[in-house]
């Protein structure tokens, strides 16, 4: 179906307008923008769980706190990897002898805070493009108060999940204790802005969780078409070219510092695909081609040097890209670091000049001209160019991606040009650098949530507000924790599949027409919540059963207003 009812053809009648009208009545109708900002792997209790007003870390049952082993047995005490959090050097107050090997910890089996022992200021953040598995000890790198990265993959999320009752995450983590951290809200940019004065109206949708289990490749994924990608062709003969993961009796594909194989001796392969089916299979799930965790597109740009068989051929399931062009509505994916990462030699945000070589010094190693991404530049975090549609290869491929696909830098100057008039298009995917976008392991926490505040108060400066819905969310939950436990685990209601959806994950929606400056919104959405969004607003068809049957944003219209807790003196 193409649109709702009558409206659905009144859509396409007028579909050479700057901007269709509405499809459906409502709040929607009014909105003649969206602007959707996709940060990076932050559970909701990690950091929202101190917003007044939601269901954060105070609601957290002690059941779900308390992490348990392999054998469901409740540890002591949490083990930590991060070489900043390991006791010692900090001091020891917990000794837990329930582990296969003792261990000595500064952190007892409980939810913490993570400033307090790594601080904003702290210089523990790699410089760009290098990498320290277990984190940088402080005073050794670069300022920002960076932690290790935390494992945040298809199968380990599924065990961490444990039925809902979201008591694995520390078992099935290569960082184990650190999963169990999260931020003082009150001192995160984000928070001190949206308590300012004068800020601008915003919902808090305290019940959005990510839309399939796993990491970034397969939630970008599902933020642009609703789907699990195939890999056309994989080979499945268990050679060094088949990319199939392979699990244990408990559906787990790796072993960790508290999780080992069962039986024991089973051979595990933590793969960029599904296994395969027959033997081996999980209990639960799919098998198959199917693309779940992080693998480069076939076409540049992708990780200097990756081979043929690591790419994953170009997609040609539908995305709500091929949906708004067929509607002729104004949209474009704007990423931080694009010119460079492409190869569009003079384009807004190039930097490498104009002599045949890439110059910028930030560029990552191995890049041969003219594609010179940055450093921290995150191919899976560009889910077009996975598709035939975007293929620079062929004529409209090539259109397309010079069309849609653009640089954050081209987005920041539309906003500054917005103020007498809005000149944003009607449909905005804006996808920071990874410098800016808040990943733990390379990027700086406090330093993208002041990024995304530049987005936000830009466009809150501009004309663009009163007509213009800002979706603020993140990708997915980075290994990270949280008590609220996803439609399908246990007895939790709500759209789901085989896919997901996984953990809870930060949202917050800035629009004209909220009941109150401060709402929360309990009404229960995933990732696919945004192109439903879409699809209502503009009459588009759904592009798979999940974003068909999940709730709109609409819903913010309708959430009850909340009182935002001023901000103490010293937190400004």
């Amino acid at each position: 179906m193409l649109g709702r009812g009558a409206q659905g053809s009144l859509v396409l009648a007028l579909a050479l307008a700057p901007l269709p009208p509405a499809a459906a009545a409502g709040p929607l109708e009014s909105i003649r923008h969206f602007v959707v900002i996709y940060e990076e792997n932050h559970s909701f209790d990690n950091l929202y769980g101190g917003w007044e007003g939601v269901r954060g870390l105070a609601d957290a049952s002690p059941e779900r706190a308390r992490q348990v082993d392999q054998h469901a047995v409740p540890y002591k005490c949490l083990a930590q990897a991060d070489v900043n959090l390991r006791a010692p050097p900090l001091p020891v107050t917990c000794v837990d002898t329930t582990t296969a090997i003792p261990l000595q910890s500064a952190f007892a089996n409980a939810p913490f805070t993570i400033d307090a022992y790594i601080a904003a200021g702290d210089r523990t953040c790699p410089p760009p493009g290098e990498r320290f598995g277990q984190g940088v000890p402080n005073g050794a790198g670069l300022a920002g108060g960076c932690t290790r990265d935390i494992v945040h993959r298809f199968y380990q999320e599924q065990y961490q999940l444990d039925g809902g009752r979201q008591d694995r995450y520390v078992t099935g983590s290569d960082a184990v204790g650190l999963a169990m951290g999260h931020y003082e809200t009150r001192r995160l940019p984000i928070y001190r802005y949206l308590h300012a004065r004068g800020h601008p109206r915003y919902a808090i949708a305290d019940e959005t969780f990510q839309g399939a289990f796993g990491g970034s490749f397969l939630n970008h994924q599902w933020l642009v078409a609703a789907a699990t990608p195939v890999f056309a062709g994989a080979v499945q003969d268990g050679g060094p070219e088949d990319l199939h993961s392979i699990v244990d009796a408990n559906g787990f594909p790796a072993a960790y510092p508290l999780y080992r194989p069962e039986p024991a001796g089973t051979v595990v392969r933590d793969a960029p695909l599904t296994v395969r089916c027959g033997p081996g299979q999980p209990r639960s799930g799919r098998c198959g081609d199917y693309a779940i965790n992080t693998i480069q597109p076939f076409v540049q740009p992708f990780e200097p040097g990756t081979p043929d068989f690591k790419r994953l051929p170009p997609l040609t399931n539908p995305t709500i890209a091929d949906r708004l062009n067929a509607a002729r509505i104004d949209w474009a994916w704007y990423s931080g670091g694009w010119s460079n990462a492409s190869g569009a030699v003079g384009a807004p945000g190039w930097t490498n000049g104009t002599g045949g070589r890439c110059a910028d010094p930030r560029t990552m190693a191995g890049a041969t001209y003219p594609n010179c991404p940055d450093a921290l530049f995150q191919f899976p975090h560009q889910p077009l160019s996975y598709f035939a549609a975007f293929d620079p290869r062929t004529p409209d491929g090539a259109a397309n991606r010079a069309q849609h696909l653009r640089d954050e830098v081209e987005f920041i100057a539309l906003v500054k040009r917005s103020l007498r008039a809005c000149r944003l298009k009607s449909v905005s995917f804006v996808k920071p650098v990874g410098e800016e976008n808040e990943h733990p392991g390379y990027a700086s926490e406090p330093r993208g949530s002041n990024h995304l505040v530049a987005l936000l108060r830009a466009i809150s400066r501009s004309a663009c507000p009163k007509d213009t819905m800002v979706i603020v969310t993140y990708d997915e939950f980075g290994g990270q924790w949280d008590h609220l436990p996803p439609p399908g685990q246990g007895n939790e209601q709500g759209p789901h599949d085989e896919w997901g959806p996984g953990t809870r994950v930060p949202t917050l929606i800035l629009a004209p027409a909220l009941r109150a400056p401060f709402v929360v919104d309990t009404a229960s959405h995933d990732t696919t919540a945004i192109a439903a969004t879409l699809e209502h607003r503009f009459g588009l068809e759904p592009l798979g059963p999940r974003d068909a049957a999940v709730l709109d944003y609409s819903s913010v219209f309708d959430a009850s207003p909340a009182r935002a807790s001023p901000l103490r003196a010293g937190e400004r």
